[in-house]
């Protein structure tokens, strides 16, 4: 299990150390790019939009790799539905929930005035 807490300037070594030990659980090649592209959109999302600064869990069950990211912030805007249509337009923003949805499976995301936990699993093959 991995374990992080992370704030803006600290992603680098995140992403790093997430690769590292997605990799010593078996994920490889495309799976592994993914899941590290996936756990880097969502814990930039706590920090951009979650007050700064979240915590991160990785853990294996039932032959998945599970990542959970929990930040503190005011959770998702009124009205959002979790559309899975991809964002539209050439903005930068609005595409870290949707790229998680087609690069992970199983995605759960509670949201509320207190934060915003999410939590997927990588794909394997």
């Amino acid at each position: 299990m991995l374990r992080a807490a992370f704030a803006r300037g600290r992603i680098t070594y995140l992403r790093r150390a997430v690769s590292e030990h997605a990799a010593y659980e078996g994920l490889t090649g495309r799976h592994l790019e993914d899941f590290v592209l996936a756990v880097n959109e969502i814990t930039t999302n706590a920090v951009v939009h979650g007050g700064g600064h979240g915590r991160l869990r990785l853990w294996s069950h039932g032959g998945r790799l599970w990542c959970e990211v929990t930040d503190e912030g005011p959770g998702l805007p009124p009205g959002w539905v979790g559309d899975m249509r991809p964002p539209t337009g050439f903005e930068g923003r609005g595409r870290g929930l949707w790229l998680t949805r087609m690069l992970c499976d199983q995605i759960t995301i509670v949201s509320g005035p207190r934060g915003t936990t999410v939590t997927f699993a990588a794909v394997h093959e």
